[in-house]
């Protein structure tokens, strides 16, 4: 096969070329996260499957042939004690670089460069866990799993994965929201620090409806997008009461549905400026009635750009989530112990970054479905010959 057809060759070529992911590897003082990274580009969905390519020699290609790939006891042993700091720069090396390469230059949605933060379980099991398990009884058994906050980039382009924070609490698993809002402070701080001047928006569900959340965003020049469900705080059912009263402020069509936005500036209690309430009310063509309310601390930003971004807040939940837990089987315990879990996604994150960045910028999306291109590079791997080794630098 003409390597210039090789979609795995292409794959490996743009992650070297573009961000020199074979040195940066090098700065991780354990080089067995090589064939993880590899098989998690390739979305294998457990080590089992990743040891069984290892024992047929499907790597043999990235590599020389005095090296020798590790077996999978010697990669579930190095993931439990591998710096997860190396992992952290490697991200955002990454992320960093898709900046330099002008790939959010444009932003995300309309202008600006939107980010989402959601919570997720994820890794759950009823058998083997660590000290950092959380558990909840079900039908009286117990299922141990792990809980983390994920920031992402949504709207047009790649939805890259900014960086996590794992939830850090032990006890049953109802005690969420305050924990979630408390490790998505930190994880929100962190970024912020970390790419300074990148985010322009925040949006997040009605969890990060508090003035102590949205205090931070303002604290941190970012304008906050906050869904609104049903609350117990006075001050949001009387700004509902207000706005239901007020007249059409704009309406447009999108599809099947006519959307109507009304508009109502308030004051929360604790909240150092004013903030803006909108309730979008949409209506399908068949007489379905559904809608959206939304707080924003923008007083400058258009009503149609607020929705758009509150729609988009779903790929959060559908590009990375949904993704990544029906595709490279994110719900499932890899490895336990040490620094592994979180070491494991890390490693699942850093993946889905490079191979959405290959799709949308090297492939310039041709190839529209996700599942036929893991088809292609998986067959690009078996098709490589000896003569076309060191694809990667080290192993």
């Amino acid at each position: 096969m003409n390597l210039r057809n090789n979609y795995f060759v292409k794959l490996i070529r743009y992650i070297n070329n573009a961000y020199h992911i074979d040195k940066q590897i090098e700065h991780i003082h354990d080089k067995r996260v090589n064939p993880t990274l590899v098989g998690f580009l390739l979305r294998v969905t457990s080590f089992n499957q990743l040891s069984c390519m290892i024992k047929c020699d499907e790597f043999d290609s990235l590599i020389t042939s005095k090296t020798r790939i590790p077996r999978i006891d010697a990669i579930r042993s190095s993931l439990k004690s591998i710096d997860l700091s190396g992992l952290r720069k490697l991200n955002k090396s990454i992320i960093r670089k898709a900046v330099r390469n002008k790939v959010l230059d444009e932003g995300t949605i309309d202008g600006y460069t939107v980010a989402a933060i959601d919570g997720t379980r994820l890794f759950r099991t009823q058998k083997s866990h660590c000290d950092d398990c959380l558990y909840i009884i079900n039908k009286e058994k117990a299922y141990y799993y792990h809980e983390c906050s994920v920031m992402s980039l949504i709207g047009e382009g790649a939805n890259l994965v900014i960086d996590y924070e794992m939830t850090k609490r032990k006890g049953n698993g109802k005690e969420t929201s305050q924990s979630e809002i408390k490790t998505s402070k930190k994880l929100l701080n962190r970024a912020v620090s970390d790419y300074n001047g990148l985010i322009d928006v925040l949006t997040y569900d009605a969890l990060a409806l508090t003035s102590q959340f949205i205090n931070e965003c303002l604290g941190l020049g970012i304008d906050a997008v906050i869904r609104v469900k049903g609350s117990y705080n006075l001050t949001i059912n009387n700004v509902k009461r207000v706005t239901n009263k007020k007249d059409l402020i704009i309406e447009w069509y999108e599809g099947n549905y006519r959307i109507r936005a009304y508009e109502s500036i308030f004051d929360m209690p604790g909240v150092e400026q004013p903030l803006r309430y909108i309730k979008f009310a949409k209506k399908h063509k068949n007489g379905d009635h559904s809608q959206m309310l939304v707080v924003t601390t923008s007083m400058n930003m258009s009503i149609k750009t607020v929705y758009r971004i509150m729609k988009a807040r779903w790929n959060i939940e559908n590009r990375v989530f949904n993704n990544l837990k029906n595709n490279a089987n994110l719900n499932h315990c890899f490895v336990h112990g040490g620094n592994a879990t979180e070491a494991v996604l890390y490693l699942m994150f850093i993946a889905s970054n490079l191979f959405q960045l290959f799709k949308v910028r090297r492939l310039r999306n041709h190839i529209t479905l996700q599942k036929e291109l893991i088809r292609l590079l998986l067959k690009g791997l078996y098709l490589i010959e000896n003569k076309d080794r060191l694809l990667f630098s080290s192993a």
